[in-house]
């Protein structure tokens, strides 16, 4: 349905545009989850299928991942002599390890790479185009959706992964040089930080992210074609409730991991 604020209507109209709103985001729930069954049905997992997702992956994934990769490891070497030239200043060099495994690889990097996608795939969308998308079915999902869905998941994950390992790297040679010295000093932080629940929550934070970004747009999109017409202003379907769940995701995750 189309995007309207509460500011631009009539006290009389709230209850209808807010019932609205309960409805179309039980549509997306909706949507999003049978695409989610169907990613983990069998069927769903054809040669035809096999090949879509792969083409997917390629063009959301591998194309992107080296500039990507540079980039991310560009704004964390900045990042990372600002917390260790600081935190020698103030004496505190024994933290400040420990304190950009925490920011960096826990919470920016997942983060940063799903914004990342959401950029991406947003700069690609063409909302003036979903009138003219064929009627979707179960066949259609399974067929051409799922593949996306997948393939937007699998870019965010494999995103943050590289990025993680790569700004742990920077991070070692920031502290410690090119001397394997401080290996264990090293390997003692990070085990430390990366304990098991921490670990868990962490890669169940980054899936959820991908899910988020590869099944809240989509499901819009489809949502979308219920509307009197597509609202040709916006830049990609469901980009307010996509940054809501992020922020949601990632405040319940801080919640628990500091309350």
């Amino acid at each position: 349905m189309p995007s309207t604020s509460f500011l631009h209507l009539k006290p009389s109209q709230w209850g209808r545009a807010f019932f609205g709103g309960v409805v179309s985001w039980w549509q997306m729930v909706h949507l999003g989850a049978m695409m989610l069954v169907l990613a983990f049905s069998p069927s769903t997992y054809g040669a035809a299928n096999r090949g879509a997702a792969s083409r997917y992956i390629y063009a959301s994934t591998w194309q992107v991942l080296p500039w990507f990769t540079v980039l991310s490891a560009l704004i964390s070497q900045v990042l990372i002599r600002i917390v260790v030239v600081t935190a020698l200043s103030y004496g505190l060099s024994q933290y400040a390890l420990e304190m950009m495994v925490r920011v960096l690889v826990l919470e920016l990097i997942p983060l940063a790479a799903a914004l990342f996608v959401t950029l991406r795939s947003g700069l690609a969308f063409d909302a003036t185009a979903t009138a003219e998308l064929p009627p979707i079915d179960l066949s259609h999902l399974q067929r051409e959706l799922v593949p996306q869905v997948l393939a937007g998941a699998f870019a965010v994950v494999s995103l943050a992964a590289v990025s993680s390992v790569l700004v742990l790297v920077l991070a070692y040679l920031n502290v410690y040089g090119f001397s394997i010295g401080g290996l264990g000093d090293y390997t003692r932080t990070v085990g430390r930080v990366f304990e098991p629940v921490i670990t868990i929550g962490f890669a169940l934070k980054t899936v959820l992210f991908g899910l988020a970004v590869a099944v809240i747009p989509m499901a819009t999109l489809i949502g979308q074609r219920q509307a009197p017409k597509p609202d040709v202003g916006a830049v990609q379907p469901g980009a307010v409730r996509l940054l809501s769940v992020l922020l949601l995701i990632e405040a319940g995750s801080l919640a628990i991991k500091y309350i």
